[in-house]
């Protein structure tokens, strides 16, 4: 608890280190006498600022795709005006937006974004494996892909905030991308601060704002402090349990809004226990998900029964299960495990395994713990790590169990992205590397109609075989909260979490 406290202070003084060093020195005393400037902190890790592995330009509004998404989860264009199937999914012809051009002042044709998207497969193995392009041909204003099989949603995935087109030519992409976006980049500090100054060549209307600082740390305490002295503008998930008193406070406003996030238990087919359907059952049932949101959540959240929010079509409506410990020990009897001298033991062996989690997202910290404290009731031993770059720590090792996850299971209100990715044979997030034949058949098939009633029926059945066999376990689904000065005008709360810093936020006189 002393180490906790001790890091707590720590994080303060660096989110209070960071806030005052954007006035605190000659460099940028010019900038801060701008009053047309905003402050906006988050928890978003920016270790690079490469937009194909990295959310954040897309966020601060440095980047943007070729398509994007609707607060209703629909499509629309933005750089791409238009596009068609020439065949049945896997042939597809995009129109280029005219009068485009990047922050260096070179235009946004075909062979840009071209480049642009041969860079994200080359950087990228998730969105090589979510592409699946073949070929792309690009003649002026128009871009011509071919994709290795049928993919009827492919418009959707070139949302994906990695998709987003940059200028290749510029030879420091990490820190400097140079996208087409309403705000470029000025200078950077990994994981610590982003200074952006408006577009003046902005294709889609000028922005309100000057300059943007966006800052970044992972404490929610901390960000909580920035916003209550005055020195962030706006600040993106405040301490979730000083929302209320937040509230109370006539100079802010909060909003809370649900979001296309589930918190979710991704389990290690790799290691034998986790091979057997009746041991992921046990912990598909050890967590009773109501206490999980109120526990972890401070009641910001609803419970989930599967990996889509229930007001989607596609959901699956999964039966009712009895959580708790109790129907946890049944399933692991099932399993062939005993219970002897308060442990849970098979071929004389504790059951016992590594938990993963990260801070990026501290319920999930919290969640970590209950599946600990639950576990221990019955007789199991989990170890919990802490890792800070979880995506890299599941890919390149094997020696955990069960990995919290928090992802945004359907950011283009469609299941494919999901589905394709946790169980697709080279999905990005199926790090067990799961192989259900029966599951492959039923994405297979929905990758191929279009038809949108049948991708209904496919998608349920999918939640049906994910479900039955607890090919993982989807916890809870976390409200999106912000809270921000009242002079803020403009401000929109997406559930995709992909457009935070646009062209309409501005600061009232």
């Amino acid at each position: 608890m002393k180490r906790q406290i001790w890091k707590t202070a720590i994080m303060m003084g660096v989110a209070a280190c960071m806030l005052t060093a954007c006035s605190g020195n000659k460099e940028n005393s010019s900038v801060d006498s701008d009053r047309n400037k905003l402050t906006f902190l988050s928890n978003f890790p920016t270790d690079t600022l490469d937009p194909q592995l990295n959310y954040t330009p897309l966020r601060a509004g440095i980047v943007e795709t070729l398509v994007k998404t609707t607060e209703d989860s629909q499509i629309e264009p933005w750089l791409a005006e238009s596009w068609k199937t020439l065949d049945n999914g896997t042939t597809w012809e995009f129109i280029i937006r005219d009068e485009v051009v990047f922050q260096n002042g070179k235009t946004l044709d075909a062979k840009a974004v071209k480049s642009s998207l041969e860079r994200t497969m080359k950087v990228s193995e998730a969105m090589k494996a979510s592409l699946k392009i073949k070929e792309m041909k690009a003649d002026g204003q128009k871009l011509t892909i071919v994709t290795q099989e049928p993919v009827a949603s492919f418009p959707s995935e070139l949302v994906h905030p990695n998709a987003a087109i940059v200028d290749v030519t510029e030879k420091n992409i990490e820190a400097h991308p140079v996208g087409t976006g309403p705000f470029e980049a000025v200078s950077s500090q990994p994981n610590s601060k982003l200074e952006l100054k408006k577009n003046d060549q902005y294709w889609d209307g000028e922005s309100k704002l000057d300059r943007v600082t966006m800052l970044y740390n992972e404490d929610a305490n901390a960000r909580t402090a920035g916003l209550q002295s005055g020195e962030a503008d706006i600040v993106y998930r405040p301490e979730i349990e000083n929302l209320e008193l937040l509230k109370k406070d006539e100079s802010l406003v909060v909003d809370v809004v649900p979001s296309l996030r589930t918190q979710m238990l991704l389990y290690n087919t790799n290691i034998e226990a986790f091979k057997d359907v009746n041991v992921r059952k046990a912990f598909d049932v050890l967590l009773n998900r109501q206490d999980v949101v109120d526990y972890t959540l401070a009641g910001q959240g609803v419970a989930a029964n599967g990996p889509f929010l229930k007001e989607f079509s596609f959901a699956y409506d999964a039966p009712k299960k009895e959580f708790g410990t109790e129907s946890a020990k049944e399933y692991l009897k099932k399993a062939g495990y005993k219970f002897e001298s308060n442990q849970v033991v098979k071929d004389g062996k504790q059951l016992s395994f590594t938990i993963l989690t990260y801070p990026y997202r501290p319920e999930l910290p919290l969640m970590a713990q209950l599946i600990q404290s639950e576990a221990k009731k019955i007789g199991v031993k989990v170890e919990i790590q802490q890792v800070e770059n979880i995506d890299e720590y599941m890919t390149t090792n094997s020696d955990w169990g069960i990995a919290t996850y928090s992802l945004i299971t359907a950011p283009r209100g469609d299941s494919s992205y999901f589905l394709n990715s946790v169980y697709g044979k080279d999905g990005f997030y199926n790090v067990g590397h799961y192989d259900n034949p029966a599951l492959s058949d039923v994405i297979k098939q929905l990758n191929e109609t279009v038809d949108e009633q049948k991708r209904v029926e496919l998608t349920r059945q999918a939640g049906k075989i994910i479900n039955d066999g607890a090919l993982h376990s989807a916890i809870v689904h976390p409200n999106n909260f912000v809270a921000y000065k009242e002079n803020v005008k403009g401000w929109q709360m997406t559930k995709s979490e992909y457009y935070v810093i646009t062209k309409d936020l501005a600061l009232q006189e």
